[in-house]
This record gives structure tokens, sequence and C-alpha cells, in this order.
């Protein structure tokens, strides 16, 4: 079974940066697109970033130029640093894959930006 832990979470002030990260167990990780997902209570879950076995990234339109998807393959870790934080981006925060979530979905890291 496959486990995802999220990390890294906070509060911090409008226009401050926060760097999360997730740690993968089992094989998967080196094979697969990873992905920053985020959700607010009572919506949908949104891809934020994602990035593949080759280091190639996207990301939504909301944190382009903002936000830095990258992957640790060695320590099976992916990251999301987050810059120019707004109050917008507060959210609970999650990794799988993408664009099918094979893994179970772990307890996310809450991200929370005051204005």
């Amino acid at each position: 079974q496959v486990q995802l832990v999220e990390s890294g979470g906070g509060l911090v002030q409008a226009g401050g940066s926060l760097r999360l990260s997730c740690a993968a167990s089992g094989s998967i990780f080196n094979l697969y697109t990873m992905g920053w997902y985020r959700q607010a209570p009572g919506k949908q879950r949104q891809m934020v970033a994602i990035i593949n076995s080759g280091g190639g990234t996207n990301y939504a339109e909301s944190v382009k130029g903002r936000f830095t998807i990258s992957r640790d393959n060695a320590k099976s870790t992916v990251y999301l640093q987050m810059n120019s934080l707004k109050s917008e981006d507060t959210d609970v925060y999650y990794c799988n894959t993408f664009p099918v979530a094979v893994a179970q979905w772990g307890q996310g890291t809450q991200v929370t930006v005051s204005s």
C-alpha cells in the first residue's frame, strides 16, 4: 500500500512563502507524474501543479509565476515552493499521482494565508 505524507503547511501572512513536502512510500514515485492538489471545504479538489518523471512541469493559471514544483526521486519526495502567497491560496494541500490518483489520499497539510 503506497502512502503519501504531506507536511510543511502553516499560517503565513499574505506575500509570504511556504515550502510543502510530500514523502511517498512504495515504488510508484519514480514512475509517475506527481501532482499537488488543493481543496477548500465543500469544494472539489483541484490540481495546482504537476511534475513528470523527467522533470517537466505544469501549473494552474492561478499559481503560475508564484509556485514551483520539484521532485527528488532519490528521496521519493515532491516539493511545492509557494511564494507571494495570497488569501485565496488558503486550502488543504494534498499530493498524489496525476492525472489519476493511484495512491490513497493522505491527510493533507493546511495552508492558511492571512491578509
